[in-house]
C-alpha cells in the first residue's frame, strides 16, 4: 500500500509561488515521485486533460475563477480523484460548500508539513482502498455474468438446493426436466423425472450430513418413449465466500443423449499400437473409456505385449496429459532401494544416502505413476505402496511428517497374482486396490492375423533407421513369422524384424533372413488341430501353429526357449524376447536349473 501511495500522481494548485513550491518540496522530500504545480483554474484544467492525478490538493482563492468553482467543474468532468481544499479563512460555510462538492476534505492555513503530509497519506489511502472495492466490485459482477452464462448454456441439469433441502436456482436443462412433467411454479426435488427424484433427495441428504461429494451415481429411469434413461448425478457442497455451508449443487447428465462413441472397425493404430483385430480394437475402447476415469489400473499381459504402451496410452486419454507420466521398473531397482525410488529420502537416513532424494510419487504429483513388473515388490514396499492408495499420503525415507499429493497409479504384470496371493507372496488387499479396472492385453498367439500388419509397420521403422531400401515381405518369410507360437509377443516380433532388416540387401525380405530357430519351429509345427478352447475354433479359423504354444505358463516357456537353445540363455532370451537380465531374474523366481539343458 505504501509503495502503490508515493507513486501516486499529485496536483498542487494554489496562485501563490512560495506556497506552490513549499507544498512540492514537502511532498518530494516525502517520497512522493511525481508531484506537478499550476497557479490556476485553467492550467489545472489543461493539467487534469494531460494526466490522471490520483490526488488534487487546491486552494480556495484563486486569481480568476475559485478553487471551488474548480472543484465544481472537476466532479462535473467526470475526475473521481480526492481533493484536498486550502483556505485562509476557515468556517463553516466553506467547509460545508467544499463537501456538497465532493471535496474529501480542507486544511486551514498555514500549513506546516506534518499536517500537508497527514492529509496527504490519508487521502491516498482512501482513493487506493476505494479504486481497489470498486475494481474487485468489476471483477465480481463479470465472473457473475461469465458463471450465470456458463450456468445458463450447459446442457447438463443443474440444480442448487438449500439447507432445508428447498430448490434455490435451476438453469434451463433442469427448467426443462420440469416442464415435461408439466411442474410449474416453486417446484421442489420430488417433483423431478421419476428414479431420479429419490435419488437427488438421497445425494443432497448425503451432502447437506457428511459436507462431502457424491461422484458418478449412475440413476436408470424411464423415459416417455418407455425407454429407460440413464442419468449421471454428481452433488457437491455448495459454500460461501467465508466457507460457510449454504446448500449443495446437483448436476444432472443424461447419457443416453449422449452421441456413442465413433469407432473405426479398421482402426489399426492406437497411441503407440499396431493393430487392427477385433481383440485389439476391444484394448482400445477400453483404454479411451477407464483413461478418463481418474482410478487405479491393472494391466496384465505376457512379457512384450506392450504393457507400458497401454499405461503411455492411459495417460495420453485422461485429463493429467499435460502432467508427467513417472514410470519405474520394479524389477530393475533392487529391492533395498524401491521404497526411497518410490518415496524418496532425505539425506543421511541411509548409508549412502549423501543428498535429498525426491520420490518418483512426488515427481508424479498431479500426473500418473506407472509401476512396472509391481508383483516383485518385497512385503515392506506392498505395505507402504497399500497405504499411499488408501491415503493419497506418503512419508519419505527419513522424514517425520507425511506428504500429500495427487497421483494415478497404473501398475503391471505378467504374473498370476492369483497363485502369488495363495502363496502368500502377495497382498490380497493390495491387489484389489491396484485391480480397480483391469486392462488385459492379449499375446501375440491370439491374434494371429495382425502379424502381417506388424511386420510391415517393423520393417518400414527398421528399413528407415538402417537406411536401407526393402520394400515388402516374401510370402514364405510372412507364413514363416505367422507359424511360430511368439513367446515373446510383439517384442520378439520386433527384435526378429530388426535382425532380419540387418541381414536383408534386397528390396525383399526373404525367409533365409529369418533366425534359423524361427524356420525350424515353423518347418516342424504339425497340422493345426481344431480345439473347442482355441480362439481359432470358436472362430472356425484354423490356427497357425500347434495349439499346446497358446496355453504355456512363464516357467514352461522359459523351459521350452532353454531346451531350444541347449541352454544359451543369450539365444533363450533373444527367443523369448526380453533382456537377458529378466531372463535370469525369471529362472531364479521358478527355480528354473540352466544346467539340465545343457548338452
Amino acid at each position: 500500500m505504501e509503495h502503490s501511495i508515493f507513486s501516486s500522481k499529485i496536483l498542487i494548485v494554489d496562485d501563490e509561488e512560495s506556497i506552490r513550491q513549499t507544498f512540492e518540496i514537502f511532498l518530494t522530500s516525502a517520497g512522493y515521485q511525481f508531484v506537478k504545480t499550476v497557479t490556476s483554474f485553467k492550467e489545472a484544467m489543461e493539467a487534469l486533460t494531460q494526466v490522471s492525478f490520483d490526488l488534487i490538493v487546491c486552494d480556495i482563492v484563486l486569481i480568476g475563477p475559485s478553487g471551488t468553482e474548480l472543484l465544481r467543474e472537476i466532479r462535473e468532468t467526470g475526475v473521481k480523484c480526492p481533493v484536498v481544499m486550502v483556505t485562509g479563512f476557515p468556517h463553516l460555510e466553506s467547509a460545508a460548500e467544499s463537501v456538497r462538492h465532493g471535496a474529501f476534505d480542507y486544511i486551514s492555513k498555514p500549513v506546516n508539513k506534518e499536517t500537508l503530509l497527514r492529509f496527504t497519506r490519508q487521502a491516498l489511502k482512501h482513493w487506493h482502498l476505494e479504486n481497489k472495492a470498486t475494481r474487485l466490485q468489476r471483477e465480481n459482477e463479470k465472473y457473475r455474468r461469465y458463471l450465470e452464462t456458463i450456468f445458463r448454456s450447459v446442457s447438463d441439469a443443474i440444480i442448487t438446493v438449500d439447507t432445508n433441502m428447498q430448490i434455490v436456482q435451476l438453469n434451463e436443462t433442469a427448467e426443462q426436466w420440469l416442464k415435461e412433467k408439466g411442474v410449474e411454479g416453486s417446484p421442489d426435488l420430488n417433483h423431478l423425472p421419476a428414479g431420479v427424484n429419490f435419488a437427488c433427495l438421497n445425494d443432497a441428504r448425503k451432502v447437506l450430513q457428511q459436507g462431502t461429494e457424491v461422484r458418478k451415481h449412475l440413476i436408470e429411469c424411464p423415459a416417455p418413449d418407455n425407454k429407460i434413461k440413464v442419468i449421471s448425478l454428481n452433488a457437491s457442497p455448495l459454500r460461501g465466500d467465508d466457507e460457510e455451508f449454504q446448500g449443495v449443487v446437483i448436476v444432472a447428465r443424461d447419457l443416453t443423449t449422449e452421441e456413442p462413441r465413433k469407432t473405426n472397425e479398421n482402426r489399426n493404430r492406437f497411441h503407440g499400437y499396431v493393430g487392427s483385430s477385433d481383440a485389439m480394437q476391444k484394448v482400445y475402447n477400453l483404454i479411451e473409456d477407464i483413461g478418463k476415469v481418474d482410478t487405479a489400473v491393472l494391466i496384465t499381459g505376457e512379457s512384450g505385449t506392450g504393457k507400458e504402451l497401454a499405461a503411455e496410452a492411459l495417460h495420453a486419454v485422461s485429463s493429467r496429459r499435460e502432467k508427467p507420466l513417472i514410470k519405474v521398473d520394479c524389477v530393475s531397482v533392487s529391492e533395498n532401494l524401491l521404497e526411497s525410488e518410490l518415496f524418496g529420502h532425505r539425506k543421511g537416513a541411509f548409508t549412502g544416502a549423501d543428498r535429498d532424494r525426491t520420490g518418483r510419487l512426488l515427481q508424479a504429483d498431479g500426473g500418473t505413476l506407472f509401476l512396472d513388473e509391481i508383483g516383485d515388490i518385497s512385503p515392506r514396499t506392498q505395505l507402504l505402496l497399500l497405504r499411499f492408495l488408501q491415503e493419497k499420503t506418503f512419508t519419505p525415507v527419513g522424514h517425520d511428517k507425511p506428504i500429500q499429493v495427487d497421483v494415478r497409479v497404473i501398475a503391471a504384470t505378467n504374473i498370476d497374482f492369483q497363485e502369488m496371493m495363495a502363496q502368500g507372496r502377495f497382498r490380497e488387499d493390495l491387489y484389489y486396490r491396484l485391480k480397480v479396472i483391469e486392462v488385459k492385453l492379449p499375446p501375440l498367439r491370439d491374434r494371429i492375423k495382425g502379424i502381417p500388419l506388424l511386420a510391415t509397420h517393423f520393417l518400414k521403422l527398421f528399413s528407415k533407421q538402417l537406411d536401407k531400401k526393402i520394400i515388402s515381405i516374401s510370402d514364405q518369410a510372412l507364413e514363416c513369422l505367422t507359424r511360430y507360437p511368439w513367446p515373446g509377443n510383439v517384442r520378439e516380433l520386433r527384435h526378429v524384424m530388426e535382425r532380419a532388416c540387418v541381414f536383408c540387401d534386397s528390396p525383399v525380405l526373404l525367409l533365409e533372413h529369418l533366425p534359423e530357430e524361427l524356420q525350424r519351429s515353423a518347418d516342424h509345427a504339425p497340422p493345426p488341430v481344431p480345439v473347442s478352447q482355441s480362439s481359432y475354433a470358436e472362430k472356425n479359423v484354423p490356427g497357425p501353429f500347434p495349439i499346446t504354444h497358446h496355453y504355456l505358463k512363464e516357467d514352461e516357456k522359459i523351459i521350452d526357449a532353454l531346451r531350444k537353445t541347449n541352454g544359451n540363455k543369450a539365444k533363450a532370451a533373444t527367443l523369448l524376447g526380453i533382456a537377458r537380465s529378466t531372463l535370469y531374474r525369471q529362472m531364479l523366481r521358478y527355480n528354473i536349473n540352466n544346467s539340465s539343458f545343457e548338452p
